[in-house]
């Protein structure tokens, strides 16, 4: 128990000093914008049909759910409210969030621990390159900035969805669903859930780099390492998500 507790302190030490690390590289010259677009190309591009069907889905499916649940109520027009709102504020945010740490998290853990394993990393550090800067840096800022693109893509194409089910599967008016939705449905609602999603792409990048960069034991402790970046960000942006709801909207 006693070296449990220090395994976990010991890594609670290694995260905060790599987290300082990345944060005093990022304003350092020379500012990477080659890697940085590539990362944005492979985070951000290439996720957009991932992203697109699982949000038409989210969106259909939620609708169906809500249309059935309100039709006895005879409220079944607040449907394009709810899905809008709900889509805006948790849905997006958390299905992109979370279809991206399966997709490039552990791709991030993979690829710096078979870096790290291979000694890649100790030979940049053997030539004065910091590894944290040319490394962890593009991935981080390409995730702040992609994370929350396809939230507000995951949005319309979720809200697209929804007004499928409703008006040609179940009957709702879409002159009714589009007013209610645009009448309740808020700038600040989308805008807040694409802040969230740029915090939740920081910690997914400073997760999944860290356990990267710390690898060991050849090809096991990258997959280890890709396991436990996927698993700890998750839960890290679940827990976050609730705190900054109880911030915008508590």
């Amino acid at each position: 128990m006693k070296e449990r507790i220090v395994t976990i302190l010991e890594q609670f030490g290694l995260f905060f000093l790599f987290w300082m690390r990345s944060l005093g590289s990022v304003f350092r010259r020379p500012f990477r914008v080659r890697l940085i677009l590539e990362q944005m190309e492979r985070i951000g591009v290439e996720s957009v049909p991932i992203i697109g069907l699982s949000s038409l889905a989210i969106g259909m499916i939620f609708s169906l759910q809500m249309v059935q649940l309100l039709q006895p109520f005879r409220a079944e027009i607040a449907v394009g409210t709810a899905v809008a709102v709900t889509l805006a504020r948790e849905l997006a945010p958390i299905i992109t969030t979370l279809m991206l740490i399966g997709k490039n998290g552990s791709a991030m853990a993979a690829e710096l621990g078979t870096m790290r394993v291979t000694e890649q990393i100790d030979a940049m550090e053997t030539m004065s390159v910091d590894p944290i800067h040319f490394l962890t840096v593009p991935r981080v800022m390409a995730c702040i900035v992609m994370f929350p693109m396809l939230t507000l893509m995951a949005n319309v194409v979720g809200v697209f969805g929804a007004w499928v089910v409703a008006v040609w599967a179940m009957e709702v008016e879409s002159a009714t669903y589009l007013e209610q939705m645009f009448t309740v449905l808020r700038a600040r609602d989308v805008l807040q859930g694409m802040l969230k999603a740029a915090v939740m792409g920081y910690m997914t990048a400073i997760i999944c780099t860290f356990y990267g960069y710390h690898a060991e034991n050849g090809a096991q402790g990258v997959g280890e390492a890709s396991t436990k970046a996927v698993v700890s960000s998750s839960v890290a942006i679940l827990v976050a998500d609730y705190v900054m709801a109880m911030i915008f909207w508590g």
